[in-house]
């Protein structure tokens, strides 16, 4: 292996770590949903109050299947990038460069298109909904949406760094 194939490899398995350490985020904060969830079932005395139960435990739920789901998928990633690294450096390289373009698209798709547009549906549906339900429900898809756009536009970013690196890496070879 050369400088520069131990940089690749070294630069894919740093970016999986930071992933992985990235996806505890949405754990952790689904988490605090969910103690949220119970805290407002214990000490809830007011209708408002108690609708926010359910909505925080469905979002605290869903935050932490997404975190753990990432966390297992890049632990996963990580363990066959030196196998994959070693039987073909160079399909390793153009595999990880299009894997990023893929995801960076649909980051800019949903991360900074679709969930800015969600969260502005959902904060002028506050002002029409009078149910107390309905009004932490869409309070709650918008805490959840702004954890979300909060992590994966770190996220979004590192990924870019990674496939410049990656790039960068491959032309000096």
């Amino acid at each position: 292996m050369t400088v520069t194939d131990i940089d690749i490899l070294k630069t894919a398995i740093d970016w999986a770590k930071a992933e992985m350490f990235s996806a505890m985020f949405f754990t952790i904060f689904g988490l605090l949903f969910l103690i949220a969830s119970v805290g407002f079932w214990h000490f809830g005395k007011t209708a408002m109050a108690k609708a926010y139960v359910i909505p925080l435990l469905v979002a605290g739920g869903l935050l932490v299947v997404i975190g753990v789901g990432l966390i297992i998928s890049n632990q996963m990633r990580l363990a066959a990038f030196p196998g994959a690294f070693g039987a073909d450096a160079a399909a390793f390289v153009a595999a990880e460069v299009a894997r990023a373009e893929q995801t960076i698209t649909s980051y800019q798709n949903v991360v900074f298109k679709a969930i800015p547009v969600i969260i502005m549906i959902c904060a002028a549906l506050v002002l029409f909904l009078k149910s107390p339900v309905w009004q932490a429900s869409v309070i709650v898809v918008v805490a959840m949406m702004a954890v979300i756009m909060l992590v994966d536009t770190n996220a979004s970013v590192r990924l870019e760094n990674y496939r410049d690196q990656l790039l960068l890496a491959e032309t000096q070879k």
